[in-house]
């Protein structure tokens, strides 16, 4: 994600306040850290000897968007300062493609917790959630024996890859996974041993399917719970609403969220009649909107919104979308846009343009490809995408890619361009 963001709302502290030690208090220190760039903020929390209350201060998704900007990797000094919540929330929203789990990411992050220190990974497990340590377990290993279990013949003559007490006995299901699936299993098996006989036991006698679907429910509910709607809710904001249907509006209430403390909503770069409307704009609940619209976006990709190229992907279409739909209703009157602002919900804006739009895709699905130059066939599968993406070719660059669309004007090329194939 850019630096620039939106730091309207963002506390400002002409007299800090300070301890008796002369220095900033807690508070202070994550106020100040809310009214910079994402890059700032992290050399903040990094340098400051209270780097770890300061991280824990911060909501989880505050804290997942400074650890997506560094990379994995290289955000494990990060990482290793969050609180079990936010820990929670990495992996609710990493270790899942939509709806499906992720062994491979479950596996990363497991490394992640395992790289972040004894202390950490102790502290996080007698927090994280049981039924998804059971998930990680059950796609990893194979279990036989048990507490007071006879061993059967079959289990006796097989070759068990390990075992910690003569009593459970494990094969990994991936040779490449078995040494820090081990290692997660030995901590678990020294630092809370009762933890490690349920997990055992359970890991031999559920049924997967139903362990993966339970999880998924248990992990939407938390979600739902930091503004992500499920994705049914989510998708409402692609059922698209035609320039003829809409009707404008005189007021509108304010969107209320139910946590305590919303999360700064990241800008992308540009000078957008949008971004300069939503800085002047004095509408209650304005942020909370813009928040849960973005986190709708997010959720109704239906893939992992942990990728950092699909959050700037989606936050470029949120963005370029409420642009568009802002620059058709005001007619690029920057006052009358805040106007709009004031009046109109960012979801009926969004679906505004995505209902202009869509007429592109339409008219684009009604031309034929056979015989097209290259260019021209690049256009028209872009303008086809279920979520359209603008051909670099039309900019003034005329680079060979997509992109999402940013303003009228784009809308405005893409229409001139189909006129052209149409006539």
């Amino acid at each position: 994600m850019s630096d620039s963001e939106n730091t309207k709302g963002a506390a400002v502290i002409p007299f800090p306040q300070i301890n008796k030690a002369g220095e900033l208090t807690l508070s202070a220190k994550v106020a100040q850290l809310r009214a910079v760039g994402i890059k700032e903020r992290i050399e903040m929390i990094l340098s400051d000897p209270e780097g770890k209350k300061l991280a824990r201060s911060l909501e989880p998704q505050e804290l997942y968007w400074l650890v997506k900007e560094l990379g994995d990797e290289d955000a494990l000094p990060l990482i290793a300062l969050a609180s079990p919540e936010q820990c929670g929330f990495f992996l609710d929203v990493e270790l899942w493609n939509g709806c499906t789990y992720s062994r491979e990411k479950a596996m990363e992050w497991v490394g992640h917790l395992l790289a972040a220190g004894e202390e950490f990974l102790v502290e996080q497990l007698y927090h994280l959630d049981f039924e998804l340590l059971l998930l990680i377990c059950r796609k990893e290993l194979f279990v036989g024996g048990g507490v007071g279990d006879v061993i059967s013949d079959d289990e006796n003559r097989a070759d068990w890859d390990h075992t910690f007490d003569d009593m459970f006995f494990i094969t990994f299901r991936d040779e490449k996974q078995g040494p820090l699936m081990g290692r997660f299993l030995d901590s678990i098996y020294h630092h809370d041993h009762s933890l490690y006989l349920r997990l055992m036991e359970a890991t031999k006698n559920e049924i997967e399917s139903e362990q993966e679907e339970l999880c998924y429910r248990f992990r939407s509910g938390r979600l739902a719970d930091l503004g992500f709607p499920e994705w049914e809710h989510a998708m409402e904001i692609y059922q698209p609403v035609l320039p003829e249907d809409f009707v404008p509006q005189d007021s509108k209430d304010p969107v209320i969220v139910d946590f305590d403390a919303l999360p700064p909503v990241p800008l992308t770069r540009g000078d957008s009649l949008f971004q300069r409307a939503m800085n002047t704009a004095n509408c209650e609940g304005l942020h909370a909107e813009l928040y849960c619209l973005i986190n709708s976006a997010l959720v109704a990709e239906d893939k992992s919104f942990s990728d950092l190229d699909t959050m700037e992907s989606v936050l470029h279409r949120v963005y370029g979308y409420l642009a568009i739909a802002l620059e058709h209703l005001s007619g690029g009157d920057e006052k009358e846009a805040v106007r709009i602002l004031e009046t109109e919900y960012l979801k009926r804006l969004f679906q505004l343009a995505f209902g202009i739009i869509s007429r592109l895709r339409i008219r684009a699905e009604r031309i034929s490809l056979e015989g097209a130059e290259h260019a021209t066939n690049r256009a028209l599968r872009g303008f086809r995408s279920t979520y359209p993406r603008y051909y670099r070719g039309l900019d003034p660059d005329h680079a060979d890619g997509y992109r999402e669309f940013r303003c009228l004007a784009d809308v405005q090329a893409v229409d001139a361009f189909l006129q052209r194939l149409e006539g």
